[in-house]
């Protein structure tokens, strides 16, 4: 799943929405404080996070053991953590050494572009969580159920505890197992 992290990472740095910024005293500062740039290029890696989640979901539900369950969700959550953290840094450097050059050697009013840098750290998680999401839902959707005690069989059956060792019964009406009240 990991290696699904740089793909996807090149995929947000390729749509991620363009945010400039005005060199001012050697240092980079937005250009539009106030514009959609910044938000965009977080909702852009959300998004696509949140596909790659549900899709990872559904794939480990569709091949993964039954018997199993807790070491694949733990894959989920490891896996998409690291896809969603590779895909953040991959995409991150997509033309970060020619943004760096052009803050480096800009005067001061110089507008450059910059690079898909993501603002909140908090959609990492997207990733990991919706795959466990997705997993989860199928599981409670399609989950299957035992074929124990379906309450068809009468007690010292089968289906009983211990196989009709243990042989439970209700109690008699109008009284204890032990007799009557008095």
């Amino acid at each position: 799943m990991a290696l699904l992290g740089p793909p996807l990472g090149l995929l947000w740095a390729k749509t991620a929405p363009t945010v400039r910024y005005v060199i001012v005293q050697g240092e980079p500062l937005l250009a539009d404080p106030e514009g959609q740039g910044p938000i965009g290029v977080d909702v852009r890696f959300a998004l696509i996070a949140l596909v790659a989640g549900l899709c990872c979901g559904a794939a480990a539900y569709a091949v993964g053991r039954r018997f199993d369950d807790v070491a694949l969700l733990l894959g989920l959550v490891a896996g998409g953590a690291a896809a969603a953290v590779l895909a953040w840094r991959t995409g991150h450097m997509v033309g970060l050494d020619g943004y760096r050059d052009a803050v480096r050697h800009g005067r001061d009013g110089t507008v450059v572009e910059g690079v898909a840098d993501l603002r909140a750290k908090g959609v990492l998680v997207f990733w990991p969580v919706l795959a466990v999401a997705a997993y989860g839902l199928l599981e409670l959707v399609f989950r299957r159920l035992p074929s124990g005690d379906g309450g068809e069989h009468g007690p010292g059956e089968a289906d009983e505890v211990g196989g009709g060792e243990f042989d439970l019964q209700a109690a008699p009406s109008g009284g204890d197992v032990e007799g009557p009240e008095r």
